[in-house]
């Protein structure tokens, strides 16, 4: 599994109108093949912070067959207008701590 990694940050005073219109972009995000889950936190210090965590299949089911597909300009409709900035989107290879750890 690998799991997209997504720094985003919102326009001051809209916090409350992203975290609505991502539970919206979720459903859209969460029909891509190779979706597997979502989590977006919030940070403490910095409310206007996000972090996206979305679990793909493989590398691929995110870059390509979402990103390439109908479905990845109905997300960035719902969400992209709270963007302050462009995300910063990093992945990361599946959970590697020992299953006694977790």
């Amino acid at each position: 599994m690998i799991i997209e990694h997504a720094d985003i940050t919102v326009t001051a005073g809209r916090e409350a109108e992203f975290e609505a219109a991502f539970l919206r972009g979720r459903e859209v995000v969460a029909k891509s093949a190779g979706f597997r889950w979502a989590r977006l936190v919030r940070q403490i210090e910095s409310p206007t912070s996000y972090l996206l965590l979305i679990g793909w299949e493989t590398l691929e089911a995110h870059t390509v067959g979402f990103r390439e597909s109908e479905l990845f300009p109905q997300w960035r409709g719902i969400v992209g207008e709270f963007f302050a900035v462009p995300p910063t989107i990093v992945h990361y290879e599946s959970d590697l701590t020992p299953a006694d750890e977790r």
